[in-house]
């Protein structure tokens, strides 16, 4: 066949990193997507048409232009459109030869030095595919939201039958998606298959997206060069390499975050107006390996000792600078794994996750003494990873509740991941009584709906009755608020 004798937008478009003059547009062109190299040549390039316009009908366009699918980086394409009006909508598209791509919608972010009255952003992340539908992202689509902040998981790295698991397709997905990631092509090819997906094109369609990545996108709970079955480094490092490769190849991201073989700085900071910081955390690259070999274990010196750290230095330090340089209302920090602490039984002899923020207390004991240091008084946490909805107060000594309350955190349930999920799990009670600073707990699917403004930040938990069948509906299972420069939870 000829290279593009048949659609090659079979995977959508996306747009992601605002900023006031600036915005990322990507696609991929894909004719057979399922098939290991798409359908198209393995060398060379394809032009690709772009248009930008002020209207949804392109009868305004006000750039276009011609960019390169290189073969070399999976047939994308990311355009990093500058000159751009702040704070103001657009729609885009592309062309390859007589096809033309689905439409999105993105939005620049509003200049530096702007009062913003209000903005609100999706919080989501954990969506594998072979455990539920992504219903809850077709809601996402119809919100009405400046961006989406996407914390973890946009791909599992497990193998997937020809029923989609959960899923349970009557027409047999190839036997390809069959086995575990491990190559460049494996992980190329995954993202493709979670990219067919119409819900996850509507939302990324829809919406801008602020992208980090948790372990899924490389292995369940890596650390660093520590794989989870401690394969020699060079063979792990060889497997996250072709994993980062593909991350960068499949997101809405900048030049400046292409990898260089083992090794991508996700890490990244943005300004909304005088309203929001947001600083994106990577806490899977850098972190020191789990203490106690993983999973959930009585705090004790291995985990206590100071020199661990989830961020690495340099990333840590970076984030503290930024503190103390923010002007902004609200610090927003978007990241991976639960900050707050989150004991598994009432008492000081607890159990916690060592792959989470509990399992590095010195790191979380820094961040917050330098946000206190720098004078931030509105500190919001935003994460994922749990596939719960949880909604946190920040302590400054998480084992006094009468210790002062130093910001709070949203952490979003799964897309898909966990299955339809419950509205009270078996620990509903026990984890509620062990940790009075978590004012709502949740494992049912969905996502957050994170409103800000000068006054107030307000967190709307949307929940879906299940995934394992699609067409669920969406709904509001709980709303918490906080105030500006009085941190703490209240329902609203």
């Amino acid at each position: 066949m000829t290279p593009l004798s048949e659609n090659p937008f079979t995977l959508g478009v996306a747009s992601g990193d605002p900023l006031p003059d600036s915005v990322v547009l990507w696609t991929r062109l894909a004719p057979r997507p399922h098939e290991p190299g798409n359908g198209l040549p393995a060398e060379g390039g394809i032009a690709v048409q772009w248009e930008l316009s002020e209207d949804e009908a392109f009868r305004r366009v006000v750039r276009s232009g011609t960019a390169t699918a290189p073969a070399a980086d999976g047939h994308t394409v990311h355009l990093d459109l500058c000159g751009l009006e702040p704070g103001r909508g657009y729609w885009y598209r592309f062309r390859a030869e007589r096809w033309i791509s689905p439409v999105g919608r993105t939005r620049t972010a509003p200049r530096a030095d702007a009062a913003v009255a209000a903005a609100r952003f999706g919080l989501i992340s954990c969506q594998q595919y072979d455990e539920g539908y992504y219903t809850a992202l077709g809601h996402l689509a119809r919100e009405d939201l400046d961006a989406v902040f996407f914390v973890g998981d946009y791909i599992y790295e497990n193998a997937i039958d020809a029923r989609a698991g959960a899923r349970n397709y009557t027409e047999p997905l190839p036997e390809f998606y069959n086995h575990w990631t491990h190559t460049l092509e494996d992980y190329r090819q995954r993202y493709a298959l979670y990219k067919t997906d119409a819900e996850l094109q509507a939302a990324h369609a829809a919406h801008p997206w602020y992208v980090t990545w948790d372990d899924h996108e490389v292995e369940n709970n890596y650390a660093g060069d520590v794989s989870q079955h401690d394969d020699p480094v060079d063979r792990f490092r060889a497997r996250r390499a072709a994993a980062y490769r593909a991350y960068w190849e499949n997101m809405p991201l900048r030049t400046p975050q292409r990898p260089a073989g083992p090794d991508l700085r996700l890490y990244r900071r943005f300004a909304y107006g005088r309203l929001a910081q947001f600083d994106l955390l990577d806490t899977r690259q850098y972190r020191s390996d789990q203490a106690y070999g993983d999973g959930w274990h009585t705090p004790g010196p291995e985990s206590q000792d100071p020199a661990r750290t989830i961020t690495g230095d340099a990333q840590e330090r970076w984030l503290l600078d930024g503190f103390r340089a923010s002007t902004a209302t609200w610090n927003v920090v978007a990241q991976q794994v639960c900050f707050s602490q989150r004991k598994e039984t009432p008492g000081d002899s607890s159990r916690v996750s060592m792959d989470t923020w509990d399992g590095y207390p010195a790191s979380r004991a820094r961040v917050l003494a330098g946000a206190e240091r720098a004078g931030i008084r509105n500190l919001l946490v935003l994460t994922g990873d749990d596939h719960t909805h949880c909604a946190y107060e920040v302590k400054k000594d998480f084992d006094d509740p009468d210790s002062a309350t130093l910001g709070v955190e949203f952490l979003g349930t799964s897309v898909s991941s966990g299955f339809d999920g419950q509205a009270r799990p078996e620990d509903w009670e026990t984890a509620r009584a062990a940790n009075p600073h978590l004012k709502y707990y949740d494992a049912r699917r969905g996502y957050v709906v994170v409103t800000l403004d000068p006054e107030r930040v307000r967190g709307d938990f949307r929940t879906l009755s299940g995934v394992t069948t699609p067409g669920a509906p969406i709904s509001t299972a709980a709303s918490f608020v906080s105030e500006a420069g009085a941190p703490g939870l209240r329902e609203a």
